[in-house]
């Protein structure tokens, strides 16, 4: 993914309330049952910073975050490292009320170039990513209550 490139925007309408979603993208103990297990915390606070590694294709990423936006029950969002590879991007979760729920809209922008030679950097796996996370975790997490 290049700075130049367009975002990839991934959005779901949720059943929910804008509490009840604000609650599963911001509060560590939701975050871990949907998205990472393996964040050791998470607070929606501008400055908070957090790191844990992820494996794929036969290597690890530690995933470097830092909050640099909140409005809280609208918006929170993060920069996004890797911390041994060069590439950078800003990830946004931005909530409005929906009809009977809430729909979520995930923002990726690329702020810095990512290497082209690793699979995980491309658009593909940036979007099947975020729709696997949004349209199937976070739908079923929400099912589930």
């Amino acid at each position: 993914m290049k700075k130049n490139d367009p975002p990839v925007v991934v959005e779901q309408r949720f059943e929910a309330s804008i509490e009840a979603v604000w609650k599963a993208i911001s509060q560590i103990d939701e975050m871990k049952i949907w998205y990472f297990a393996d964040i050791p915390d998470f607070k929606a606070e501008i400055g908070f910073e957090t790191q844990f590694t992820v494996k794929s294709g036969g290597r690890d990423f530690l995933h470097q975050w830092k909050v640099t936006e909140v409005v809280p029950l609208k918006k929170v969002v993060y920069q996004w490292r890797y911390a041994q590879y060069d590439g950078q991007a800003t990830v946004g979760f931005e909530l409005q009320p929906d009809e009977a729920g809430t729909r979520l809209t995930v923002s990726v922008y690329t702020t810095v170039d990512f290497p082209v030679d690793i699979p995980e950097f491309t658009e593909e796996s940036c979007r099947s990513g975020w729709e696997y996370f949004i349209q199937q975790r976070l739908q079923l997490y929400f099912a589930s209550r």
